[in-house]
């Protein structure tokens, strides 16, 4: 048997690997895609998947704030209208609708990206995990706003959806946990905030992450929306979104909203 020093050397090796070699991977990705790939024309609007903006603890998902006001520039000089994500979901929107939306809730939504929204008159929506909100996680303390803060966007306009309690695979729990991680965060969104969110966010976001029973469950929950990731992939009975990576400068940009993306599910 080895020691275990060296399986630890091992694990902490392939640790590192994935952190360089995965980034490295995805930016291959999206350049092949944007060149070689099929462009898909959608009928309606298009939802934008952010993260957080000049935070890279979120790492591949991370953009900076210069990159994120040059992708609503350029959006504008191309003729798009930014819209409510919730206006393309329950109407598909016309093909130069654009929503904005950001799951997990950090903090730099509240501290950079939204001012940034705000001098552009940009609605958007969050979807905050309600534990790390909460502050029950402690990798999170910090790195995640505050209800308080989420008050304020709330205040200001900003839509806010659930993303679930802790941010699990809902594939790979049981049926009987749906209902906490669907009712409860939407209860404690309620509660903190004094709004009531029928939308959803898929944590991890793609097809092989939800299940049937899953929307039958957050139907039961309450949610008329439920969000998941590309459009030819999707679960049936979600709404897509496209994501956007720290990779995309003008060119990717581009074809990602003329739908070269809309078969790929991020991985990461």
């Amino acid at each position: 048997m080895l020691a275990a020093g060296v399986i630890k050397k091992i694990v902490k090796g392939v640790g590192l690997e994935r952190r360089h070699v995965a980034p490295a991977r995805m930016f291959c990705e999206r350049y092949a895609l944007a060149t070689f790939g099929h462009e898909h024309q959608r009928p309606g609007g298009r939802i934008l998947a952010y993260h957080s903006v000049g935070q890279p603890a979120w790492g591949v998902n991370d953009v900076s704030p210069q990159q994120f006001r040059r992708h609503l520039d350029l959006a504008l000089e191309l003729g798009y209208r930014f819209v409510p994500a919730s206006q393309i979901a329950l109407t598909g929107g016309a093909p130069m609708d654009l929503a904005v939306t950001f799951d997990d809730g950090a903090r730099s939504v509240a501290t950079v990206a939204a001012p940034i929204l705000r001098d552009y008159g940009i609605p958007y929506t969050v979807f905050p995990v309600t534990d790390w909100t909460d502050g029950k996680v402690e990798h999170f303390v910090g790195k995640v706003m505050t209800w308080d803060e989420m008050a304020g966007l709330v205040t200001s306009g900003a839509e806010i959806g659930s993303h679930s309690v802790t941010h699990s695979d809902f594939a790979a729990m049981s049926p009987d946990r749906y209902e906490h991680e669907l009712a409860e965060s939407r209860r404690i969104i309620r509660s903190r905030l004094g709004c009531t969110t029928e939308t959803f966010a898929i944590p991890l976001g793609q097809a092989r992450h939800w299940t049937a029973a899953a929307g039958d469950a957050a139907r039961a929950a309450g949610y008329a929306i439920v969000y998941s990731q590309s459009e030819e992939t999707r679960p049936a009975g979600t709404i897509a979104r496209t994501f956007v990576t720290q990779f995309d400068a003008d060119y990717i940009f581009r074809v990602l909203l003329r739908g070269a993306f809309d078969w790929w599910d991020e991985w990461f």
